[in-house]
């Protein structure tokens, strides 16, 4: 199965330094929930896992990613990833473009176009959730990026060191919890639409 996906999220700073993360491989995997680079193979490849928990059961792939696309006149990268779970029981792939669009002297949009394909088991579970999870995933996404980028941000005085927080442990992508937070959503729309309906 494959879901498309097209996104955009505000960024609180200046489009030149949300484009210094974005070409960061490292960096932006340490964004996404569940995911982690374990090799650098050299400039354009490298090695990574995803972690899924759904419920008591764990599932953890295996993969390859290759930056296909790296163009600081448009700020735009590409990425395409493909992996296997541990068992050989699923497959994912993801065709990513992002970009980054200066909104004015302070801020930007960070633009996503992705094609995400599954296969086996857990192509199964998530036929039918797979867009609501995610967009979730790109929403954690989003956030975990403009932290990262106020954190690279200046804020003590020129003359007093300030270390590099270190990347935070990657945990894995609790699917359940993901799926809640598509129905929560979906029960706040709801409940919006029938209270608009509401006669004076």
């Amino acid at each position: 199965m494959k879901v498309q996906l097209n996104r955009s999220f505000p960024m609180p700073v200046r489009a030149d330094v949300a484009w210094a993360l974005l070409q960061d491989v490292e960096g932006v995997a340490a964004c996404m929930p569940g995911a982690k680079i374990t090799e650098r193979i050299d400039a354009t490849h490298y090695k990574g896992t995803v972690s899924v928990k759904v419920g008591p059961a764990s599932l953890s792939f295996r993969g390859e990613i290759e930056v296909k696309l790296v163009d600081a006149q448009v700020r735009t990268l590409r990425l395409f990833a493909r992996g296997t779970d541990t068992t050989g029981g699923s497959g994912a792939s993801m065709d990513l473009t992002a970009r980054i669009d200066a909104q004015d002297a302070a801020t930007c949009n960070l633009v996503g176009d992705s094609e995400v394909s599954m296969s086996g088991k857990a192509a199964g579970f998530g036929a039918r959730m797979m867009g609501p999870v995610a967009d979730q995933v790109m929403k954690r996404f989003s956030a975990n990026f403009a932290a990262r980028l106020q954190a690279m941000q200046p804020s003590a005085p020129a003359a007093q060191a300030v270390e590099e927080p270190a990347a935070p442990e990657a945990k894995p992508l609790n699917a359940l919890a993901l799926v809640w937070a598509v129905i929560r959503d979906w029960l706040r729309a709801l409940s919006g639409k029938r209270r608009a309906q509401k006669p004076e």
